[in-house]
């Protein structure tokens, strides 16, 4: 009789369970607090299989950075369609934000509180994931604003600052809403639109707000 050969788990599949055990353990308890045996036990596996796969606790944690930065990216992305309305456009994005990070509150807490405190480099792994998103809500902005204003060379700077703005509304929301019993991601994200579309609406329509008087600036 031949040998009973072993089911061994394919190590993308086995590093993925890493990864999300991780990231509920850090997404809770905090990267200082958060062990590698307390990792390795809910993922399943062994302390030094994890470093053989991720090599040391500051990789792990990039590791989840990365892959949670692009899930969320993609998410709001995957959630736009470029066919609709400007107001449509915006909601649909925002809805995909709000969605994705109440349905993933610990990924959430590692993007949004722990990469952001602990330095170098895992802030600037969030940098890198806001910086593609503020450019995302850039572009949806400066294209409806050329369309209603005719001017298809009005420069994006007109806009950035009003993406950088959302993008940082949105950021405080989720964190609140995801604090917040019985908010739902469509709540949030009509919070958001309640918030925000009054002044873009009015932007679109050539009707900016500004000062009464050069007394008042």
């Amino acid at each position: 009789m031949g040998a009973v050969k072993s089911k061994r788990m394919p190590r993308a599949v086995r590093e993925q369970q890493m990864l999300d055990a991780a990231v509920r353990t850090f997404g809770q308890r905090g990267y200082m607090a958060a062990s590698m045996d307390e990792i390795a036990e809910l993922a399943g596996v062994s302390k030094p299989l994890v470093y053989l796969y991720l090599n040391s606790k500051e990789d792990l944690f990039t590791a989840c950075i990365r892959r949670e930065a692009q899930a969320l990216t993609a998410a709001v992305r995957a959630g736009v369609h470029t066919d609709l309305p400007a107001d449509r456009q915006l909601w649909e994005g925002l809805r995909a934000f709000f969605t994705h990070t109440a349905q993933n509150p610990d990924a959430w807490s590692v993007l949004h509180l722990q990469a952001r405190t602990h330095g170098e480099p895992f802030a600037a792994e969030v940098a890198a994931m806001r910086e593609e998103i503020v450019a995302f809500v850039t572009q949806l902005i400066v294209v409806a604003a050329r369309e209603a204003h005719r001017d298809p060379d009005l420069p994006e700077r007109e806009v950035a600052g009003l993406a950088e703005a959302l993008v940082g509304a949105a950021e405080s929301l989720a964190a609140w809403a995801n604090a917040t019993p019985g908010i739902t991601a469509r709540q949030a994200a009509a919070t958001l639109m309640n918030f925000a579309w009054a002044g873009l609406g009015s932007l679109m329509e050539g009707r900016p707000w500004s000062p009464q008087s050069p007394q008042s600036e």
